[in-house]
């Protein structure tokens, strides 16, 4: 055992055994008699019983013998309370385990159920009994579900509940009549109730349910060990079919009725053996019935297992590979199994129709017509895979093929990659009009992708630690595909129709699945990703077939994939200067389109709670401005002068409309400089001009409005006032604390001494603030800050979500120049957390350094951050500004972040 497995060995189990470690069990039903009905002794030894086991866990003893070992605890313990408080008052009754009790498995916080079975329904002394014997267990701290009931009323709870039913199917009896649970297995028999063909289908019914409800995917970076796809409850799913359909009482029944070969059962039962483990794990380093991998107990399970950090993964990514590729298997073994389950419950017998010389269809599912099809002809191997797309009536794969599958991926080596019939067949599948997605995960989940792109076989199941990256880097990589696909068909089109549209154009659109599959392919590697996966992408393509064109573009856009998103995010869209550089790297309009489409779909599929119309608005405002750049001819850059007629001339259209008249109109925009109309979209200026224009020009009464509807997806927060001693962190507090988050801020000095700031802030679910009331409270809110004393004290007390607590992410702050714009560029990257902008405002404002944008951007856990800023002479910083200001930020942030992580964050207090 390494050093931190002890540590975290004593920090569990400060009381383990070591003299005679493992002898308590052994001994303990003579324990417990000679205790009586001392709970306090009772409590003692089951204590040190569930002490010794995680002390047994941690010595790595095999978690099979463990969590069997708890259950017989735990039948000794019952079987001794039911002698002392039932035993004589229901002499008839059976006690009987039931769940996963019932099947033997018991980890150390998992339910304890039991069905105590009446012959008849109780009379009082039965009903004091059972009380007595509830009342003790509780008493003991074990929490006990139990419920009473007759065989009548087990039959009859069962008939409209298949979970019922599930539970009692694994009834095992601990004390009591034996003959009583008989006649309740007898009256729950597939003849009487639930028969197997309906059992089935309500098995699998539940299991997709379970899959939808974490995103149809086993790869999710928290997964829950138990219910998520892959876990343990798909095994127990096939455990609980074979038991209905042959009384199967184990896995190995399977074996014995041909269902799993010997080789399939001794992989189905190292899965099950490794997710034992990790939910022992889980259940012993937290002290209760903790099922989801959170970030820190990966790392804490991760240094336990004796996993190690390497040049470039971490071990807690090492680790969770592990997982991920487990729950894979278990996942591939589940569909086999169900599917041979499904040809044998549910399918009468057809004869097949011959697709091809090698396939066939029988019942619904295609199958090889012989097991040596792929020995002899190893394009079968993609062959199957195009022919699913060809035939959407086709269900599925047979179990048999699966198993030739499986057994013949050795074919695919260097020769097979090679050959051009495999090039064509490849890229038949990219091409297809239908299926695209849904063929490559099944390739995924067979392996064959994995073999035939052998970089993408080493990022198969490669976790990220962080919160920006929400799945596995090969399922985020066919959420990407997946999202491109939707673009390409209509019926999505209401989603994102601008990427429809393009998406809908591209002259070639396998180009962009070839990206989407290499783009994040060298993750782990160290180095760029981007660029090594570009390499990868255009030998890739070249092998294929494509042509040198094509494969250029390919390998361009992997490594550009981040750079629409970076600069539209983190850059000021509205200049001039960065459209016509965007421009100028991208070239023209088709290598525009193919990363426009490219960057929504990778964006979307990064993490769902990362995408909102925000982000959707931003990536389609700069790629119809760089487009407009591009028609123009790079010899034609856009110029200033002519982006603010356009603003204005649309403004004023729309001001007309809103019943603006035309001196008002330019009594107000008098107050603004060329660069608000830059910055601002004719939607906004036409918004604020109305405003300004109703408003008694000659008063000093702050004006507080929010549009709810922005033409952005957010809620647009107007705040036109004079300027104020920290305004921006007054202003950013409010809003952080009613939970808000701000997107965008634009600050904008008056001609006649006033400020219009202007924020763009999102629920947070994504969406802007839809509820009458909610904009009223914020409305209240702002109004109480801009009318209060500029001396209140400022704090943001809400918490930082449990994730985000976890990281620690370093301050780093540069600063540089922006001289066509004549002001300085910070650029900030750290922790993110609730008060974090109110914080760099205070040191802005102590610094005397004036804000005039910010674009903030929110990487999972981290803050990347730019503010536009210049000296209160609307000058850039000088150097030794810039840098006093770099080591104050950087100080002040680091000391909240450092409470934070201490768990006493302060927020942001004055």
């Amino acid at each position: 055992m390494g050093a931190s497995e002890t540590q975290l060995l004593e920090e569990a189990l400060p009381a383990a055994p070591r003299a005679a470690p493992w002898a308590l069990l052994a001994g303990l039903p003579e324990r417990l008699a000679a205790a009586g009905g001392d709970a306090a002794a009772w409590r003692s030894l089951l204590r040190a019983a569930h002490e010794e086991l995680k002390a047994r866990f941690f010595a790595e003893e095999p978690v099979e013998e463990l969590v069997h070992a708890r259950a017989a605890l735990i039948d000794a313990v019952l079987r001794e309370a039911w002698r002392l408080h039932c035993e004589s008052s229901c002499a008839a009754w059976a006690l009987v385990a039931v769940g996963g009790y019932g099947r033997g498995e018991l980890h150390p916080c998992s339910d304890v159920d039991v069905l105590l079975l009446a012959p008849q329904p109780p009379d009082a002394a039965g009903g004091a009994a059972v009380e007595r014997l509830v009342a003790f267990l509780w008493d003991l701290g074990l929490e006990i579900g139990h419920s009473v009931r007759t065989v009548t009323q087990c039959a009859e709870e069962c008939v409209g509940d298949v979970g019922v039913m599930t539970t009692l199917l694994e009834a095992r009896l601990i004390a009591g009549s034996a003959a009583l649970l008989a006649a309740m297995r007898s009256a729950l028999a597939p003849e009487r109730i639930w028969p197997v063909k309906q059992f089935f289908e309500a098995k699998v019914r539940e299991q997709t349910e379970r899959h939808l409800k974490a995103n149809d995917t086993a790869y999710n970076l928290e997964p829950n060990v138990k219910t998520g796809p892959g876990g343990l409850r798909d095994i127990q799913t096939i455990a609980w079919v074979a038991k209905r359909q042959f009384d199967a009482d184990s896995l190995d029944g399977l074996v014995t009725h041909g269902f799993l070969t010997t080789p399939e059962l001794r992989r189905l039962r190292q899965a099950q053996a490794f997710l034992w483990r990790v939910r022992f794990g889980l259940h012993a380093l937290t002290g209760r019935r903790e099922d989801r991998l959170l970030f820190d107990h990966q790392i804490r399970l991760a240094q336990a297992f004796g996993y190690e950090d390497a040049s470039y993964t971490l071990a807690v990514e090492q680790f969770m590979q592990r997982y991920y590729r487990t729950v894979m298997d278990v996942s591939l073994l589940n569909e086999l199994l169900l599917q041979l389950f499904r040809e044998a419950i549910l399918t009468e017998s057809e004869p097949p129709r011959p697709l091809n010389a090698r396939f066939q269809v029988r019942n619904g599912s295609l199958e090889a017509v012989s097991e040596e099809v792929f020995a002899r002809t190893p394009s079968a191997l993609l062959e199957l895979f195009a022919l699913l797309q060809q035939n959407p009536e086709i269900r599925g794969v047979r179990a048999s093929t699966m198993r030739a599958v499986a057994r013949n991926l050795w074919l695919i080596d260097e020769e097979f990659r090679q050959n051009p019939r495999h090039h064509r067949l490849f890229l038949e599948i990219l091409r297809s009009p239908v299926g695209v997605t849904h063929e490559l995960r099944r390739m995924n989940t067979y392996g064959v992708l994995g073999r035939y792109i052998p970089a993408f076989g080493r990022v198969v199941g490669r976790m990220q630690y962080d919160l920006f990256h929400a799945y596995t880097v090969d399922a985020h990589t066919l959420f990407v595909v997946s999202n491109l696909r939707r673009f390409a068909i209509a019926r999505y089109d209401h989603e994102l129709p601008e990427a429809s549209r393009v998406m809908q154009q591209l002259p070639r659109q396998e180009v962009v699945y070839l990206a989407a599959l290499f783009h994040d392919i060298a993750k782990g590697r160290g180095g760029d990703h981007s660029e090594l996966g570009a390499v990868d992408a255009e030998a890739f393509c070249l092998e294929q077939g494509l042509s040198p064109y094509d494969a250029r573009l390919v390998a361009w856009l992997v490594r550009n994939h981040l750079e629409l998103s970076i600069t539209s995010q983190k850059q000021d869209i509205g200049d001039p200067q960065v459209i016509n550089a965007f421009a100028r790297k991208v070239g023209d309009e088709t290598h525009l389109d193919y990363l426009y489409v490219l960057t929504c779909a990778d964006v979307r599929g990064t993490n769902p709670k990362l995408w909102n119309s925000w982000k959707a608005s931003l990536f389609k405002d700069f790629y119809q401005r760089v487009k407009r750049a591009l028609r123009r001819g790079l010899e034609s850059p856009i110029d200033p002068e002519h982006l603010v007629r356009e603003t204005q001339d649309a403004a004023r259209r729309l001001a007309v409309e809103r019943g603006v008249g035309e001196r008002d109109i330019l009594s107000t925009w008098t107050r603004f400089s060329a660069g608000y109309f830059l910055q601002h979209s004719p939607e906004e200026v036409a918004w604020h001009t109305r405003l300004l224009a109703e408003r008694d020009a000659a008063s000093d009464e702050p004006l507080v409005a929010l549009d709810a509807r922005s033409l952005r997806g957010t809620t647009a927060v107007l705040i036109f006032t004079r300027p104020r001693r920290h305004g921006f962190a007054r202003t950013t507090a409010v809003l952080d604390q009613l939970g808000l988050n701000i997107v965008d801020a634009r600050i904008t000095p008056t001609g006649d001494g006033f400020s219009l700031d202007l924020y763009h802030v999102l629920e947070d679910d994504g969406a802007g603030v839809a509820d009458n009331d909610r904009r009223a409270e914020i409305e209240r809110a702002l109004w109480r800050s801009v009318q209060g004393p500029e001396n209140a004290p400022l704090s943001v007390s809400r918490r930082a979500p449990r994730q985000a607590r976890m990281f620690n992410t370093p301050t780093q702050i540069a600063l540089s120049i922006d001289e066509r714009n004549r002001r300085s560029v910070l650029e900030l990257t750290a922790g993110d957390r609730p008060g974090l902008l109110c914080d760099v405002g205070k040191v802005l404002m102590h610094e005397h350094v004036e804000l005039h944008a910010a674009k903030i951007m929110t990487v999972g856990e981290r803050a990347e951050d730019v503010f536009y800023v210049t000296d209160y002479d609307n000058q850039p910083l000088g150097a030794a500004a810039a840098e006093r200001l770099r080591e104050r930020m950087i100080a002040a942030l680091d000391r909240e972040q450092q409470a934070l992580r201490a768990g006493t964050a302060r927020g942001a207090t004055p």
